[in-house]
Formats: structure tokens, C-alpha cells, sequence
């Protein structure tokens, strides 16, 4: 049920922030604001369940450096996160833009530094803005050929690795845009019109007149259309927890093709930490395809470390091999998969080094930074550089390479490993103690992309 904010300002709907939030986080809310009607919505409604709750509030305003208007904008924002008594951080896209590409270069940039500010202040969950129209917009402009996804209640940052344990939060979606502005103009409130917005080169702009005059009966299609497609998510997160559900039965190691890759009667508690999946193989076979194709691509792009999911004819063809009978063996998005008839393994293809993953990274003492797309690593008081196992196994203590052996042979090389100054090699995923700290964000990563986080993490 809906709650009036306080002070007379309009009464908009705060069911999504007590159905995503966590009541006793003490953390920070982040909200997107570019000065315009939808985010300014967006933020009176956080600020007002923000002081029910006795959270904070942060407004980031993102300067795109695309508008001459654009500091202006940034100082108004300003204006408006003083007056309602929220905190307030200025981001801009600085450096060259590119040519062609411009607007989805700018949604990628807007994210990562969203996600980066997020972050750095404490703010598990960013709040934006979008609304039903937004969700009309979205189906038209995939009808014409972009790739736009439907913007959905509830969603892991994009941005990656910017966007770890991020979540960005729509409470605004079942609000029309036209209904937003009425409640705004009856409260006093002003706000920016972006002239972009009636650009007729931009393809957003031009299916935004479409809409902008139409009726619920015209929208009420594609509404249907985007929550058939956010139900499949839901199905497809289901299906994650289904198929990762018995990710510590043991694989029967065959004489087939992969056989020799999985140590008899190996022990699978190692898979999160190394950076690795297994999923149900017979789960998998049972699982509508829908989420197969979104399960499948998820897990290939957190374990390759990317920061988009393969599409097209090899993951439609992958996921039929794997849907049907017998061993497959494939490297797709970075990733090796090598599947028998109980389960699917998945894990980091170490031959990528050859076309530039796994590149080495160097780290100042105390720094902290994502290696590989794959895990987080807080230096320790010297400085370090951090390089897959491939190539420096040998290296190793004894009692490394005793541990290393327990682990299947298609995950060793993909682990990260670093020379101390005294020359010895050290892989921290399975050194008992030492100077750095590791984090495998494989599996939260996944489980937040298949829609298994549903509300804001526990702090």
C-alpha cells in the first residue's frame, strides 16, 4: 500500500522500497538524479521512505559532458539534494566520446561511475527513475532493431566490475510519465526538460513522441510483453537455484573425453572460491529453454569474467547440446565447460591468456582491484603482480601443488597466483594464510544476474 511522503509533497508509492530493502540496513540509498520529473519522482519517493527507515540519502548527478547545459543541470541538482536534505555527489564522463555508438557509450559510462560512487560511499542500492513509459520505449526500440533490455524493479548493476554488489531499484514503473509531472506540478515542484529528449535523430526520442500522447490500451500490451519477460527472469532464477542445487555431487569421472580432468572422488566445496560453477546436468535437461539460454549464458560470462553475456547461434547451439544426451566439452565467453551426464562444470578457459584475459595485474601495497573480472584482491603491505597459474605451477611450494592437485585440472591454470620479493610463488586461493585477501566473485555475481538476490543484501 502506498504512503504519503511527509511536508505535503505527493504521495507516491513506496511498496518496492519495503518489498527490496533491508529494514535494518543502516547503509546509505543512492539515488540517480539528472534534474529531470522521472528522477526527481524517483528521489522525493527514497528520501520519504529513507526518513521512515533512518537511512540516508545520496543524490549522484552525472554530467555527461554532452550538453552545454550540463553544469548548470549539476548545479540544480545541487539545489534540490540541499533543500530536501540529502547528501550530494557530482560525476562526470570526462575524455574523448566516441563517434558512433554515443548513446549506449553513455548509459555504459553513466553506470560505471553510478556503480563506482555507489560503492565508495557505502550504498548497496542505487534508486532510478524509470517508468512505464520507459518500459513501452524499451519493447518499441527492440521492435526496431536496438538492444535496449526492459527495465525491471529490481536488477544487478550492469556495470561490471564497477557494479559488485550493486543493485539498482525502479520503484517508479507502473507510473506513467504523464501522471509523474501531475503530482509534481501540484506539489510546486519544477525540474529540467532535456532537449535530447526531442532530438528526432535519437531513436529513444522519436518512439517517446510515439508514446507520449497514448493511452493505457496501447501500453497495456507492451506492459504485458515486459512482465512476461521479468516472470521468465523470476522462472530463469528458479531455475539457477535448481540447477546449482546439488552442486556438491560428485561427478562420476568417465573415460570419455573429460574424464581425466576429474579427479576420482574430488571434494567440490572448492568451486565458489576457485571461480568456478557446477550446475545440475539433469536439472538443466528439465528447465524450460528460456532459462536454460539466460542460466547458461549468465554462468559462461561471471565464470570468462566479461561484462555482457554471449548471444546468438554458439550459446543456442551450446544449449542444445547440453540439453540433450553424452559428454560436451566447449569454450564459449572465456569460459570452458566440460559437462558428463550428472553435471556441468564450468570454469575458466586459461588458454584466453592467448587473446588477452588473464593479463597480469599490478598492485600497490594496500590497493585493491578486480583481476580478471573474477576476483577482488586487497593487497597486502608490498606490491604485487598478480598472473594466472598457467605458466607458473612449477613454482609453487610442495604443499600448493599437493593442494592444487585435489582440484579438477581445468581449473588450475585460471587461478590467480604472485612472486613474493623473496621469489617464492603463491596462489592465495589456496595459501592457508598470507598478505593478500581474495574474494571469488564468480557466484554472487550469478546469482545476482539470475535473479536470485530478490532484495537488498544483509549487511
Amino acid at each position: 500500500m502506498s504512503r504519503p511522503a511527509a511536508g505535503g509533497d505527493p504521495t507516491w508509492p513506496l511498496d518496492a522500497f519495503d518489498r527490496r530493502l533491508d529494514p535494518g540496513s543502516r547503509a546509505p540509498l543512492a539515488v540517480a538524479f539528472s534534474g529531470g520529473g522521472d528522477s526527481l519522482a524517483a528521489l522525493l519517493a527514497t528520501k520519504a521512505w529513507a526518513d521512515r527507515a533512518g537511512r540516508r540519502v545520496i543524490v549522484f548527478t552525472v554530467d555527461h559532458r554532452l550538453q552545454p547545459q550540463g553544469r548548470a543541470w549539476v548545479g540544480v541538482a545541487q539545489g534540490v539534494a540541499r533543500r530536501i536534505g540529502a547528501a550530494f555527489e557530482a560525476l562526470a564522463w570526462d575524455g574523448d566520446k566516441p563517434t558512433t555508438g554515443l548513446a549506449a557509450a553513455a548509459r555504459a559510462a553513466r553506470h560505471r561511475l553510478l556503480a563506482a560512487a555507489a560503492r565508495r560511499q557505502g550504498a548497496q542500492v542505487i534508486v532510478l527513475g524509470h517508468t512505464a513509459d520507459d518500459i513501452a520505449e524499451a519493447a518499441l526500440m527492440r521492435a526496431e532493431g536496438s538492444s535496449v533490455g526492459a527495465p525491471r524493479e529490481w536488477a544487478p548493476s550492469p556495470a561490471w566490475p564497477e557494479g559488485r554488489d550493486v543493485f539498482l531499484l525502479r520503484p517508479l514503473l507502473d507510473l506513467r510519465r504523464a501522471a509523474i509531472r501531475e503530482r509534481l506540478m501540484a506539489s510546486g515542484e519544477t525540474w529540467i526538460e532535456d532537449p535530447a529528449n526531442e532530438n528526432p535523430a535519437s531513436l529513444r526520442a522519436r518512439v517517446r513522441a510515439k508514446i507520449g500522447g497514448a493511452d493505457e490500451a496501447i501500453l497495456l500490451p507492451l506492459g504485458e510483453k515486459a512482465a512476461a519477460e521479468g516472470g521468465r527472469r523470476g522462472r530463469a532464477g528458479r531455475s539457477a537455484a535448481v540447477l546449482t542445487r546439488h552442486r556438491n555431487r560428485r561427478c562420476d569421472p568417465s573415460s570419455g573425453p573429460s574424464g581425466h580432468l576429474l579427479p576420482q572422488g574430488e571434494k567440490e566445496s572448492w568451486n565458489y572460491a576457485a571461480g568456478a560453477l557446477i550446475l545440475d546436468r539433469l536439472a538443466f535437461r528439465e528447465a524450460a529453454d528460456p532459462a536454460r539460454m539466460h542460466v547458461l549464458g549468465a554462468a559462461l560470462t561471471c565464470v570468462g569474467g566479461g561484462d555482457r553475456p554471449p548471444r546468438g547461434d554458439r550459446l543456442v547451439a551450446l544449449a542444445g547440446r547440453l540439453a540433450g544426451e553424452g559428454e560436451v566439452a566447449a569454450t564459449l565467453a572465456g569460459a570452458k565447460l566440460i559437462a558428463d551426464a550428472s553435471r556441468i562444470l564450468i570454469v575458466r578457459n586459461p588458454g584466453e591468456a592467448a587473446r588477452g584475459g588473464l593479463a597480469p595485474l599490478a598492485l600497490a601495497p594496500g590497493e585493491t582491484r578486480v583481476w580478471d573480472g573474477r576476483f577482488e584482491i586487497v593487497a597486502g603491505d608490498e606490491a604485487v603482480v598478480i598472473e594466472p597459474v598457467a605458466g607458473h605451477a612449477r613454482g609453487l611450494d610442495p604443499q600448493a601443488r599437493s593442494a592444487i592437485r585435489t582440484l579438477p585440472v581445468a581449473v588450475r591454470g585460471g587461478l590467480p597466483s604472485y612472486r613474493t620479493a623473496a621469489g617464492d610463488r603463491i596462489c592465495p586461493i589456496l595459501a592457508q594464510a598470507g598478505p593478500l585477501r581474495v574474494r571469488s566473485l564468480v557466484a554472487a555475481r550469478f546469482h545476482a544476474a539470475t535473479g536470485m538476490i530478490s532484495k537488498e543484501p544483509a549487511t
